[in-house]
């Protein structure tokens, strides 16, 4: 490759030595998989935060130890949330997502104690009128 430079009114011509391009790693499989698992990951956060902040329309005061601050107070730093409240609501819902099968369980036995209640209701309402 040559150029053409003017030298104090001179025109030279400059053979300009090609450089080796700077050679990019071959990416490899797991280098891809792994972006790929990234990627799926933040998409996969935003469908959670934006589920978990959707309705948010009850207001729930709560106290929280400095731990659970912390890692809300992060949650708003990194750009994922945008306040406290949206960091609460997200840990909040990724909490109930986490232990659905305690929540399935306990839901099973709280219709089982209210129908337990309504027969003892009956039954006592029964003995009265006797």
């Amino acid at each position: 490759m040559s150029e053409e430079t003017i030298i104090e009114g001179e025109a030279t011509e400059v053979v300009a030595e090609e450089l080796p391009q700077a050679e990019k790693p071959p990416e490899s499989k797991a280098t891809s998989a792994a972006l790929k698992d990234a990627l799926g990951r933040v998409e996969s956060l935003g469908k959670t935060l934006a589920g978990a902040l959707q309705d948010r329309a009850n207001v729930v005061m709560v106290r929280v130890n400095d731990d659970a601050l912390k890692h809300m107070d992060m949650l708003v730093e990194a750009d994922i949330t945008k306040s406290r409240s949206e960091s609460a609501a997200f840990l909040i819902n990724e909490g109930i997502r986490a232990n659905q099968e305690l929540f399935n369980r306990i839901s099973s036995i709280a219709e089982q104690i209210t129908v337990l209640r309504a027969q003892l209701r009956e039954s006592v309402v029964v003995e009265k009128k006797a």
